[in-house]
């Protein structure tokens, strides 16, 4: 067995000293799942989605201690550009780290992207005005480039059978990042006001009350960049150096085999006589992002709005929920989706395809979200019982709707692309994020002014728009939009 697969190794110009050879032998020869690799993997989406929305709970009252707004009303209003600002530097520089990804590996820009983390975040939990919140986070977005890389990454590490996994894999930690991320923010923001048994008034977290929850997650993300250096790059960098030896190591084991260098010539001259097909006229993959970019804005306007709301007072149509029980909700909600994405989607998708749990996720969310201004007339164990699980179903929801998107987007492209091609989603992604919570603040501050308005009174509209946003991602998932590849 040994004589017949070392043959057919050397004959597709393998490289020892590569590691992305060595992943792609292990590919060849197995076709088993790299459950070491899916863990890091999670482990580093999680330390690149926690810092996007862990703000969220205290953005509200983070607003009102800076004394920028002249009115409560307002409040939400610089929330959410606030909340705008990580997305706006992220569409920015994401084509840029695909394209460095696809020439330089996508290792060195999954290490840069975790150490911003770690200065960045580490930075905004000690902002002491408005304009240095904002400043830190677009540097954040600017210089964190990893989810696109991330995602060329995972359905690298894979053969194309568990590429749909590997997505998952992503999926589900970018979700449970964007729920778990608000619920480390609701549970450790004002530390001095809910345990002053731990921590006092005058101590570093009595006096930036934000901090604790930016510096938890700026230690995890320290783990996941230390994690990052052992990762096996995946992108083929095959130097003059290892070529030769290479092929001296070949020549010596069998004399019969062409040296490895002939090999990189021969797949060298392959590659340049296919024509690269331009990534803007794959119309599956570009009609992929484009559905992809009206969820994502109608899922980021939903996680700013869900908190501000929540936290509003019950007057302007919110909840008066302290930063601790939206936490907790969101806590909650987490681990709904960690279930729904280890035991059940992936059977789920196997049985309806992609595409069809996406529209059904569409149409099972405009109903749901048009009752929470109803929840909001609830009250004690009962608005606990009933919001738990309307924010539970709605972020399931979410990702299973989002994850056949990236399958779909993944599959479009060559593996030479994915870098790039991947950047061109984030970064359109991101811009349709940054629209969102700076969107959703100012619709809700304007919503919260007119309770007494006849049409869509107070949250009625804010919820009303968010399902137009869904109702027309719905529409795309069809032909013409959507185009399988």
């Amino acid at each position: 067995m040994e004589d017949k697969s070392e043959p057919l190794i050397k004959k597709r110009g393998y490289h020892e000293s590569c590691e992305a050879c060595t992943i792609e032998k292990f590919k060849e020869s197995s076709n088993g799942i790299p459950f070491k690799l899916f863990s890091f993997v999670w482990i580093i989406t999680l330390a690149a989605a926690l810092p996007i929305s862990s703000l969220f709970p205290f953005l509200y009252f983070m607003i009102k201690d800076f004394r920028i707004a002249k009115r409560e009303e307002d409040i939400s209003f610089y929330a959410g550009y606030v909340g705008s600002a990580f997305m706006l530097g992220r569409a920015l520089t994401s084509l840029l780290w695909g394209k460095v990804a696809d020439k330089y590996g996508r290792r060195p820009i999954i290490m840069i992207g975790t150490f911003t983390v770690v200065i960045f975040n580490t930075l905004f939990g000690l902002s002491v005005n408005f304009w240095m919140a904002i400043s830190t986070r677009f540097l954040l977005g600017s210089l964190c480039g990893i989810l696109g890389p991330m995602r060329a990454y995972a359905s690298e590490i894979c053969r194309e059978e568990h590429q749909a996994l590997g997505m998952s894999v992503v999926g589900t930690s970018w979700g449970i990042g964007l729920v778990i991320g608000p619920a480390v923010g609701g549970f450790l923001a004002q530390p001095a006001e809910k345990y002053p048994h731990i921590f006092s008034a005058d101590s570093l977290f009595g006096r930036f009350p934000y901090f604790l929850p930016c510096l938890v997650i700026s230690l995890f993300a320290l783990v996941a960049f230390i994690i990052s250096y052992w990762l096996p790059e995946t992108l083929h960098i095959h130097t003059e150096e290892n070529i030769a030896r290479d092929s001296t190591e070949a020549s010596l084991e069998d004399n019969s085999y062409e040296s490895t260098r002939t090999h990189e010539m021969e797949v060298s001259e392959l590659k340049l006589s296919t024509p690269q097909r331009s990534l803007l006229r794959n119309w599956p993959l570009m009609s992929a992002i484009m559905v992809y970019c009206i969820f994502q804005l109608h899922d980021m306007a939903y996680s700013e709005i869900f908190s501000l709301w929540a936290v509003s007072p019950r007057k302007l149509g919110g909840l008066s929920f302290t930063t601790a029980d939206v936490g907790e909700v969101l806590s909650i909600t987490g681990f709904g989706m960690l279930f729904f994405q280890l035991f059940l989607y992936t059977w789920v998708e196997r049985i309806l395809g992609s595409v069809t749990v996406s529209r059904i996720g569409a149409v099972i969310s405009i109903p749901l979200l048009t009752s929470y201004p109803f929840i909001a007339k609830l009250s004690g164990s009962i608005l606990f019982l009933v919001l738990n699980c309307a924010s539970m179903v709605k972020n399931i929801l979410s990702i299973a709707i989002t994850t056949g998107l990236l399958v779909i987007q993944n599959r479009a492209v060559p593996q030479e692309q994915r870098g790039a091609a991947n950047g061109i989603s984030m970064s359109a992604m991101s811009l349709f994020k940054a629209i969102g919570p700076a969107a959703g603040g100012s619709l809700l501050s304007w919503a919260q002014s007119r309770q007494e308005n006849d049409f869509l009174p107070g949250v009625h509209l804010v919820f009303f728009t968010l399902n137009i946003v869904e109702l027309v991602g719905l529409v795309m998932t069809f032909r013409p939009f959507l185009a399988l590849p």
